[in-house]
């Protein structure tokens, strides 16, 4: 596994090169941008030309990660509200065209992938939510295709992309070239509802796997704030000092066991809460922990 984090956990603030280096110094590979118009903003050139020099002077990949929001300014009680599978067409087409947007910077920055949201929390799978999908995903992937960028659909805490529903997307669209990002902390939210362990969504997704996201959480019942249960902890680093803002309920020896199986070339990328990063440096000391933690567990 090619160890890599997201600048997710600087999300209120403008992404700069800054970030870029705090993130490189913990030892990853490879960097998700959070595409979002206040912190990675994929309309601004000039951001895109920095960002794209400090990639061609860093061996580091990149990937994308498709917008939430068209917001243009961070709060933090605002909920992800681009859905490319609303039973409002308005909105189908708003939120289409905003990933297009984001996908576009691909022009000066080397993205290889881009994770897409089908759907938003708690929304039902529906034959209009299959239909809206495949249509999302077809439209988005003939775009994304002739920039070099791959779709992955990343499994969510709703009805439409639960794994089963991905691959019934990929398989129904006849999508070859597209893939999946498993979210290991949504997976492990959304167990009692599917039914499978992770392992069991590991061996399912294997084919079409080619990223993971890496976050902590208490299961869909625990924690200290049942009503916002996807908290995005830090896995365990091995050290677990009072510094690290506390974990959640995974088994990461049987995660990292789980991964061991996978292509070394696929990306886990911490997908980390801003809440859980005291500052740059903190995110660089404790990221090193994880990865340090993750090479142990790996055998690497």
């Amino acid at each position: 596994m090619l160890p890599g984090i997201s600048t997710q956990i600087f999300y209120p603030h403008r992404l700069t090169p800054a970030h870029l280096d705090a993130l490189a110094a913990s030892g990853a590979r490879v960097l998700e941008l959070f595409a979002a118009r206040f912190h990675f903003d994929y309309n601004d050139r000039q951001l895109l030309r920095e960002t794209a020099a400090w990639f061609r002077s860093n061996d580091i990949r990149p990937t994308l990660h498709a917008p939430l929001t068209a917001d243009t300014y961070f709060s933090r009680h605002a909920s992800p509200t681009l859905n490319l599978v609303s039973l409002e067409k308005a909105r189908r087409i708003e939120a289409m065209e905003e990933i297009k947007r984001a996908l576009e910077s691909a022009e000066t920055i080397p993205f290889a992938t881009c994770v897409l949201h089908l759907g938003l929390d708690g929304d039902p799978w529906s034959d209009y939510a299959l239909e809206y999908a495949l249509t999302a995903v077809e439209h988005l992937k003939a775009f994304a295709g002739p920039l070099g960028v791959r779709l992955l659909l990343e499994n969510l805490r709703n009805g439409i992309a639960t794994p089963s529903h991905l691959l019934d997307i990929l398989r129904i669209g006849h999508f070859d070239s597209a893939g999946i990002c498993l979210d290991i902390g949504h997976a492990h939210l959304t167990a009692a509802d599917t039914g499978q362990t992770i392992a069991q969504v590991v061996e399912q997704l294997r084919p079409k796997l080619a990223e993971v996201h890496l976050h902590d959480n208490h299961g869909p019942t625990g924690g200290p704030n049942p009503d916002k249960p996807d908290e995005h902890l830090w896995p365990a680093s091995g050290t677990e000092r009072p510094s690290t803002l506390g974990s959640g309920t995974l088994n990461w020896h049987e995660v990292y066991s789980l991964i061991a199986t996978l292509p070394d070339e696929v990306p886990g990328i911490l997908e980390i809460a801003d809440t859980q990063c005291e500052s740059a440096a903190f995110a660089t000391r404790v990221a090193r922990e994880v990865f340090s933690h993750q090479a142990r567990l790996l055998g690497n």
